[in-house]
């Protein structure tokens, strides 16, 4: 079932209108980064999994290593998750242990060598709690400026239950976490704009699910 926080489909199209008000050879182009098929389904409610009180991306998908990558610049202006739907009592642990209600949202970053990642821009923090069992897409009032090459993450500041788990070992994501960390799920670790952090959690056979949508630049 696809939820929609308003009315996503106007929202991205004046976006896209605005960005095509330029000479007919230069058309910017609308594109989903992250969609790919099968989309992922998350766990929950059997053997529920959440991510929690980190910034991640997806390192790889099969032999896809770009899947979150922005392939040119422009402006994101909306994101989407896809909820599982977890029980009353999953829920009460979930917020019991992890701050609350579950909240997210997007997080631009800049990667670097050595996993070291610096976080550009941020979305802001959306409750997920209202759209458990749905996919739903909130556009951004200010759209958010990214570049060509550029990481597209999901910033979780308590919990999200978007996490599709059980999949290929040529499947993982990444989270803002030393090595020390990586079986701590309670210390925050969410990213802050102008914070860098070394990225050195790998999380192999499962993925984060979650989608931007770019309006590139007029003739990039």
């Amino acid at each position: 079932m696809f939820n929609s926080a308003v009315n996503v489909k106007t929202t991205v199209a004046l976006a896209a209108a605005a960005a095509l008000l330029a000479p007919a050879a230069a058309q910017a182009k609308i594109i989903e980064i992250g969609q790919l098929d099968p989309a992922p389904v998350p766990s929950c409610p059997r053997s529920c999994n959440a991510v929690s009180r980190t910034t991640g991306y997806q390192a790889k998908v099969g032999t896809n290593r770009g899947l979150m990558t922005v392939p040119q610049a422009g402006r994101i202006v909306a994101w989407t998750i896809t909820l599982s739907k977890p029980g009353p009592s999953q829920i009460k642990f979930f917020q019991d242990n992890l701050g609350g209600e579950a909240k997210a949202g997007l997080a631009v970053i800049k990667t670097a060598p050595h996993l070291m990642a610096t976080t550009r821009s941020l979305s802001p923090v959306e409750t997920l709690t209202p759209y458990f069992g749905q996919t739903v897409q909130f556009p951004l009032t200010q759209s958010i400026r990214v570049h060509k090459h550029d990481t597209i993450g999901l910033n979780v500041q308590t919990w999200a239950p978007a996490l599709a788990v059980g999949l290929g070992g040529d499947t993982s994501w990444r989270a803002s976490r030393s090595q020390a960390q990586c079986r701590d799920t309670q210390t925050q670790t969410a990213q802050k704009v102008g914070q860098t952090t070394q990225y050195r959690c790998l999380y192999r056979t499962a993925r984060l699910a979650y989608t931007a949508t770019l309006v590139t630049d007029p003739g990039t």
